[in-house]
């Protein structure tokens, strides 16, 4: 099944939910009725057992060029800059939780990443836990060239992924970098040439979806930890995740399927 929202769509296929940012003219710049979406989305795939992995990609040979510069312009000449700042700021953050729920939702994410991710757009899709990109997809922080400092996310997730000096750097200068330079930079997972990007896509969520889902969920919650926290917070969250995990069916019936020599299946239950 598919529903076609204007700028934003959704197809579910055997646990496979991809949210599509649908709006090819302008490389799928967000507007407000897409983060509405992705905000009212996100949270309810999370939440469906039957959906085993989300995927986020952009249709038309872009990911999400970010926010709407335009939009801005517009804005920039309207002098209302100091008006309303508290409630801008609200504003804002409550659409940036976006980008939350993608890193923590219990099951993996994937941005699917065919051309252009910048600003915001990257922000979104450094926020997912893996990421495929097509070999000449053009990424790129992008604030800095319109005098802006950066949302959504992507100063916490660039600076774990390519380390605090590159992170700054990327950022400063806005510069634009391939896919095959993120792979080298550890801001992506896989490359392939675009020909080849969405069968490939295809068959790495197939694969994620194929994974003991609870587990998964799990194993971003201990992940998360490492990120923040000690040794020992680390620790206490890889012990109750352990025994909660022995629980599950997928353990059970992977453990049988071990002694006797099987291919484990596993069900995300």
């Amino acid at each position: 099944e598919s529903t076609m929202m204007t700028d934003l769509m959704e197809s579910n296929e055997d646990g496979i939910a991809t949210l599509t940012m649908n709006r090819p003219a302008a490389r799928n710049a967000l507007t407000p009725q897409m983060m509405a979406g992705l905000r009212e989305a996100l949270p309810r795939l999370a939440a469906d057992p039957d959906v085993r992995v989300v995927v986020l990609t952009g249709a038309g040979g872009a990911f999400c060029s970010g926010g709407d510069v335009k939009g801005f312009a517009d804005r920039a000449s309207s002098n209302d800059v100091e008006e309303n700042y508290e409630c801008k700021v609200h504003d804002l953050r409550q659409r940036m939780d976006i980008s939350r729920v993608l890193h923590e939702m219990p099951k993996p994410t994937l941005a699917v990443i065919p051309g252009p991710a910048a600003g915001a757009g990257l922000s979104l899709a450094l926020a997912c836990d893996l990421r495929i990109v097509a070999q000449d997809a053009k990424l790129t922080t992008a604030f800095s060239r319109v005098g802006l400092s950066g949302d959504f996310g992507g100063s916490y997730f660039l600076t774990y992924l390519v380390g605090a000096a590159k992170a700054r750097e990327l950022y400063f200068t806005g510069s634009i970098v391939t896919g095959s330079e993120a792979l080298e930079l550890g801001m992506v997972n896989r490359v392939v040439s675009a020909e080849v990007l969405h069968d490939e896509a295809l068959t790495y969520a197939r694969e994620l979806c194929a994974l003991p889902t609870i587990a998964v969920g799990y194993m971003k919650k201990n992940l998360n930890a490492a990120l923040r926290g000690s040794l020992a917070d680390v620790l206490d969250s890889e012990a109750t995740h352990m025994i909660r995990t022995f629980g599950t069916s997928d353990h059970r019936s992977a453990a049988r399927s071990f002694v006797e020599k099987k291919t484990p299946v596993f069900h995300g239950r």
